[in-house]
């Protein structure tokens, strides 16, 4: 092993992507974004990084896609979710099955706005 390997911290990600369609209002939205009140459809776009332990994929992006597809589909989100409450509720499930990592998860509305969120195991 190169001697400059071996003094390196590795940070290593599993990173998926997908998208969904969903429904939501904004209940509260300010008067200017008044509209945000009733129901109103988004592609929402999804991004998550889980923390890898070593170079063979200790968690398999594949599979892990299939368990963030899966977890999404079961959901059933409120309404009224925010981006913010969606990622809380995902990183909850994926904690469940893949403890003691570091996850990023972003959600996008339309690919535009939305949250990026980290959580320490």
């Amino acid at each position: 092993m190169l001697t400059i390997l071996k003094n390196m911290k590795k940070i290593i990600w599993a990173k998926i992507t997908t998208q969904f369609e969903g429904m939501h209002k904004y209940p509260n939205a300010p008067e200017e974004v008044a509209f945000l009140r009733s129901d109103h459809r988004h592609i929402l776009h999804v991004t998550v990084w889980i923390e890898q332990f070593h170079n063979e994929r200790d968690v398999e992006f594949i599979m892990f896609k299939r368990f963030v597809e899966a977890t999404i589909k079961d959901s059933q989100f409120p309404a009224s979710a925010s981006c913010e409450t969606m990622s809380d509720f995902l990183a909850e499930k994926i904690i469940k099955m893949y403890a003691n990592r570091k996850l990023k998860i972003e959600i996008t509305e339309d690919g535009e706005n939305g949250a990026f969120i980290e959580y320490n195991d």
